[in-house]
């Protein structure tokens, strides 16, 4: 994975506030567990309530879940009057996810001066035991700061 410098001297600060006002992922009660330039990783405890019939973890929460650690990838690297927003993704979904919790890795692929690609892997830890369930690319634009 190339090395990126980031734009944002303070960059994992604005990450940690921005994540903890996405009421979505303080719902499904995902948890920032690293932090790195152009590099994101967020895990999400299995629970009933966000699964499908089958009992295997929802496409729509998985999707969300790396969708968030590849626009903080983006974020780290992009200026500090920015935030992130997601432009466009596709989502390869490769086996159910059945684990205890879901681990979804979310890295810069090629930042740009607005748009910066990503690619975001999710694996399900069942047993000790790592499965990949998803494989993620999607751009991220940078847009200004309203506040």
């Amino acid at each position: 994975m190339p090395e990126f410098e980031p734009q944002n001297p303070e960059y994992e600060k604005a990450i940690r506030e921005s994540f903890e006002k996405q009421s979505l992922m303080q719902t499904f009660g995902a948890k920032l567990v690293s932090i790195a330039p152009g590099e994101v990783v967020i895990e999400l405890p299995k629970r009933e309530v966000l699964t499908q019939q089958h009992g295997y973890l929802h496409a729509g929460v998985i999707t969300a879940v790396i969708d968030s650690a590849c626009g903080y990838a983006a974020l780290s690297l992009m200026p500090p009057d920015n935030e992130v927003l997601s432009a466009e993704y596709k989502i390869n979904l490769l086996s159910p996810a059945d684990g205890e919790k879901l681990i979804a890795k979310g890295s810069v692929i090629k930042p740009g001066r607005r748009l910066y690609v990503c690619r975001g892997d999710a694996y399900s830890e069942k047993n000790g035991g790592e499965k990949h369930v998803a494989a993620f690319q999607g751009t991220m634009v940078a847009a200004r700061n309203k506040s």
